[in-house]
């Protein structure tokens, strides 16, 4: 394996999976947007903002493998005019840009970091799997299908080798966002009115994720393949939440108050989605992924978060 260019690699993953890069003496090249820090110049390309008329020919040189983590991911005040046009022209347009520019220099491999939200929102009767028809729902998850689709006529066209990895909600040390709301919540002794929540979601652990796209890296059987991740384990969000409670040593204190309240509460609100997102099932179902590579989980749910919170 020659060089491998990370792309985001400032970003919650990319600073993660460069670590481990640097731990197992992978030679790698960071793209970022601006002009990097003391300690990252030697190792690091400015490309600028990310679209279909980015120039990677210098980030490129000599590199034989891609892994693409820069993205426009969810914006809480998004004040685009065009929403899905913005995501569009990132992840798609700068995706594809990046795509054919890497087969133009002699890329053998491209690890495409996607979302089990291309599956779909939540889910039902079953765990979503990679042969599940895809249903996007948010600008966000449909330009990353676009993207996806893109890649895949790109891979048949060259003989690039394609890998897509579609992870649900990370979390690990430095996790911003809703979850990382639900640990200061926590921390803070707050009451909370999901005490009657049943639900199941799976999670995934940032040094899970990196240990798969490592193993995608070199893996003969990761090409032109689909591959779905979580922990192996999932979780209701009460119990998600006395979990949180027990590694940070706090008293949880959780009221059991009916979900189609929450519900309401959320509409009412205008946080419908957020709600949602502690109120419903949304499971992964990775045997194939660990069949395919022979790969498991290096971490726990429950390892992963006392990482993420000690």
């Amino acid at each position: 394996m020659g060089i491998v260019l990370v792309t985001g690699a400032n970003g919650f993953v990319g600073s993660a999976l460069c670590n481990q890069m640097r731990k197992k003496d992978i030679v790698f090249r960071q793209t970022l947007r601006r002009q990097p820090t003391i300690t990252q110049i030697e190792s690091s390309v400015v490309v600028g903002d990310i679209n279909d008329k980015t120039d990677w020919s210098q980030a490129l040189k000599n590199v034989t493998h891609v892994v693409h983590l820069a993205a426009r991911v969810h914006v809480l005040k998004d004040d685009s005019a065009e929403p899905l046009a913005e995501f569009v022209r990132i992840n798609v347009e700068g995706t594809l840009n990046l795509a054919r520019q890497a087969v133009n220099a002699g890329v053998r491999r491209f690890i495409f970091l996607s979302t089990i939200k291309v599956n779909g929102e939540e889910t039902f009767d079953k765990p979503f799997t990679s042969d599940d028809k895809p249903a996007p729902m948010d600008p966000y998850a449909i330009s990353k299908f676009r993207a996806e689709k893109g890649l895949g006529e790109i891979a048949r066209q060259t003989g690039l080798e394609l890998v897509i990895i579609r992870p649900p909600l990370v979390y690990g040390k430095g996790v911003a966002g809703n979850f990382k709301r639900l640990i200061q919540l926590v921390r803070n002794d707050f009451p909370l009115p999901l005490g009657a929540v049943c639900n199941k979601r799976s999670l995934v652990y940032l040094e899970n994720l990196c240990d798969l796209i490592m193993v995608c890296l070199c893996h003969p059987k990761a090409a032109g393949q689909t591959l779905l991740i979580a922990d192996g384990q999932d979780i209701s969000t009460p119990d998600l939440l006395r979990l949180l409670a027990q590694v940070q040593g706090k008293t949880l204190r959780l009221i059991s108050v009916p979900v189609n309240v929450l519900k309401l509460l959320g509409r009412i609100s205008g946080h419908s989605k957020d709600v949602r997102k502690l109120l419903n099932n949304l499971q992964v179902d990775c045997s194939s992924t660990q069949a395919i590579l022979d790969w498991h989980p290096s971490f726990s749910l429950e390892q992963g978060i006392r990482r993420t919170v000690t």
